[in-house]
């Protein structure tokens, strides 16, 4: 937030927040690789029209394995980098987001796209088709592991073959849309990171990504299963965070990680948030979510404290305790409540206030921070994994890293907090 000199920074913890995505479930449905060339070439045999009000069952599995025909040839010219290929069978409305849509895909190194009709055909009132296909996709590498997204689409039978004429994206309750669904987005590379932001916000690329190449590097430190290649941060203008990922966070939160396709998970940060002028902690904390939670950020409240209190941990970059920025609502908790543990009941409700969020990210942040004092990064981290990757009971993770019973540990974590804020 930019502000006189002497204004206080907003507090970090305005700027943080871990939320997972929707993950859908059904079964994952992977389409037999087509060679391009033999879907594109000729049209299929004319469909039989329907009778009013009619939907035989031989019309819509015909046209079912058109469609999925047409899907498979975008994919493989997708991979392969043919925009007219890719826009080959697309007509009307759908031209200029399948165009976008490509552009964004392309840009953000998709690495498999594996599509298909999940449901349907079913006839329109205009005599148009609708179907809800699901892609398998993510980006990288050609074997990357996949992550599946539906949507809808509308198709028209004309002589030529189908062609797709609507295209949505998905829907909030399926995590959607995702950035490169909804917006003609910009993508800068760094040397460990990808930013994509709309067009509007391209200006603020060079900086954002200069931010997070250094964010990166501290967010490496606490990398689990190896370091991540790169970092993909989404930086969005106030219309994109209200509707990227199902839009809806918390009002407190300025930034959150997620699963979006990538090795890792994707980061998306708020241009607007309170605390805009602390970039460099937000990128830190959000990066070392990214690092170090395997790309599954679905874990229960007993262990937020572990989460984020390492995320804060990086965020805070070494600076003494004293110079914490949440340590007073810490303070002011403590006396209030006589808070004396125990930290899995630490977590912060959505409706929360700001003292109460800030306290209880101050309280992740302390305890994290006593056992990285006492046993060092390492044992630390070993830790961790153990807990929030693994999901091993708390005292046995403890007796494995740190050689101490956790009701010890806990014990000493929970006097350090109190210490600190008195």
């Amino acid at each position: 937030m930019v502000g006189g000199a002497e204004q206080r920074r907003w507090p970090l913890w305005l700027a943080l927040a871990c939320v997972a995505c929707l993950l859908l479930c059904a079964t994952p449905l992977v389409v037999g690789a087509i060679a391009y060339n033999e879907v594109a070439a000729g049209p299929p045999t004319a469909v039989p029209s329907p009778r009013a009000g009619e939907q035989p069952a031989a019309t819509v599995a015909w046209l079912r394995t058109r469609i999925d025909e047409v899907l498979a040839a975008q994919a493989v010219a997708l991979l392969r980098g043919d925009e007219a290929g890719y826009l080959r069978r697309v007509d009307g409305a759908a031209t200029a987001v399948a165009r976008r849509e490509y552009a964004n895909l392309r840009a953000l190194g998709i690495g498999r796209w594996e599509p298909g009709v999940f449901d349907g055909p079913t006839r329109r009132a205009d005599g148009t088709w609708r179907a809800t296909v699901r892609v398998e996709h993510c980006f990288g590498a050609a074997d990357c592991p996949t992550l599946p997204i539906r949507f809808a689409t509308s198709w028209a039978d004309r002589p030529g073959g189908v062609e797709l004429v609507d295209l949505e994206t998905s829907a909030a309750v399926d995590g959607g849309p995702r950035p490169w669904e909804s917006d003609a987005l910009i993508t800068a590379a760094g040397s460990r990171v990808l930013v994509s932001a709309s067009a509007d916000l391209g200006g603020s690329l060079p900086s954002v990504v200069a931010e997070a190449d250094a964010a990166a590097a501290v967010a490496d430190r606490y990398a689990i299963g190896g370091t991540p290649a790169r970092y993909v941060v989404f930086y969005a203008g106030g219309t994109q965070w209200k509707r990227w990922y199902g839009g809806g966070r918390p009002p407190w939160t300025g930034g959150y990680a997620t699963p979006a396709g990538f090795p890792r998970l994707g980061v998306v940060v708020n241009a607007a948030a309170p605390g805009r002028t602390l970039l460099d902690d937000l990128l830190r904390h959000e990066l070392t979510h990214a690092a170090s939670m395997a790309g599954n950020p679905e874990h229960g409240d007993d262990v937020w404290w572990l989460i984020e209190g390492l995320a804060e941990l990086a965020a805070n970059g070494g600076t003494p305790v004293a110079r914490y920025e949440g340590l007073p609502e810490v303070a002011n908790a403590v006396r209030r409540t006589g808070w004396n543990g125990p930290l899995s009941a630490v977590h912060v409700a959505r409706d929360a206030s700001q003292a109460e969020v800030s306290a209880a990210y101050g309280v992740g942040f302390l305890a994290v921070r006593h056992l990285a004092e006492r046993f060092g990064e390492r044992d630390l981290l070993a830790f961790y994994a153990a807990v929030v990757v693994d999901r091993e009971p708390v005292d046995k993770a403890s007796r494995r890293a740190f050689g101490t019973p956790w009701a010890t540990l806990q014990d000493e974590c929970v006097a350090a907090v109190r210490a600190a804020a008195t």
